[in-house]
């Protein structure tokens, strides 16, 4: 019989890949969605899976109790993914309120509706490197044991929502499980996130379409991998013998700087003569370095990342410039 997973922010960068990489291992796939999160080109990210049949979808919410009770005790998955969150660093400092609530309460939301319908099942929550806030062990790195100090509402949020995590799988038995992964980007990367902005500048520059690129702080120094990657370690962590915690990351750390740098050389560009800062994309307070060590997962679940930072940053260009083309009127 095939297994079935449910996966909340299905339409969005994680939860599409994640989708395409259930239904390759033959999962049936269902999903759930907001009405307004299919606003953008996000309906287009799964489009193809829902139009074939491959992955099925209702409308929901996890600040709705009601659809998330109806919808497990519909589908009886034996995997739950959540990822659905407001996942914006720069933005929850504009809406706080609105990131704790979705976060941390939506998280609690599910795993009531999950300890009450199905128990038996998986369960994934989508922590996040932001948790550690600017707290770093004295080789450099970041890893499970680290402390976490948070700097953003967002971190706050993701915090809270692993505490209630390991606290349900620990009072209920239940079999849930945390990733703590670092910055992981693709091409369906969400516009306004830097690295998008960045990929997308650098193609519409080298096509004499704009003539500027204005970004915030260059020398915070960020973990970054590809989304393709990541996901696939979600599914091995629900696979592993037991729940625990598992850091997910390239194990290097760059700069927005070197970003900007890998992004224009790959399209022949010098990016001093074109990125400018505007003090309006700095954050209230900024993490200054991440950088992850993924030993753990990488031993444990067998898990290594097929992308390095050149070729997620050489992916996220060649898609702008192949996207841009078909925007031109």
């Amino acid at each position: 019989m095939k297994k079935k997973a449910f996966i909340t922010g299905i339409s969005g960068q994680d939860g599409s890949y994640l989708a395409e990489l259930l239904v390759e291992k033959d999962y049936d796939v269902y999903g759930i969605i907001r009405r307004h999160s299919i606003a953008e080109s996000q309906e287009t990210r799964i489009d193809h899976l829902v139009s074939s049949g491959l992955v099925k979808t209702d409308y929901g919410d996890l600040l709705d109790n009601s659809s998330l009770y109806k919808l497990l005790a519909l589908i009886k998955p034996d995997e739950i993914y959540n990822l659905g969150a407001q996942s914006h660093v720069r933005v929850s400092f504009d809406v706080p309120q609105f990131t704790l609530q979705t976060n941390m309460i939506g998280t609690l939301n599910l795993l009531e509706a999950y300890r009450s319908i199905c128990p038996k099942s998986k369960f994934y929550q989508a922590s996040s490197s932001e948790m550690f806030g600017n707290e770093i062990d004295e080789d450099g790195f970041q890893r499970e044991t680290t402390a976490m100090k948070p700097v953003s509402p967002y971190g706050c949020s993701k915090l809270a929502a692993y505490c209630i995590v390991r606290n349900y799988r620990n009072s209920y038995n239940l079999f849930a499980s945390n990733g703590i992964l670092f910055n992981h980007e693709s091409p369906r990367r969400g516009e306004n996130f830097v690295t998008a902005k960045i990929a997308r500048g650098a193609a519409a520059i080298h096509k004499k379409q704009k003539d500027k690129l204005e970004l915030g702080n260059l020398d915070a120094s960020r973990d970054w991998g590809h989304s393709k990657d990541y996901v696939n370690a979600m599914h091995k962590m629900l696979q592993h013998h037991e729940p625990d915690e598992f850091v997910i990351s390239s194990k290097e750390s760059h700069t927005v700087r070197d970003f900007c740098e890998a992004a224009f050389s790959h399209v022949g560009l010098d990016y001093n003569d074109y990125v400018v800062q505007n003090p309006k994309f700095m954050r209230p307070e900024e993490l200054k370095t991440l950088k992850g060590d993924s030993t753990k997962a990488r031993k444990a679940l067998e898990w290594e990342p097929e992308y390095n930072f050149k070729s997620l940053v050489s992916d996220m260009v060649d898609h702008w410039s192949t996207e841009l083309d078909k925007r031109v009127p």
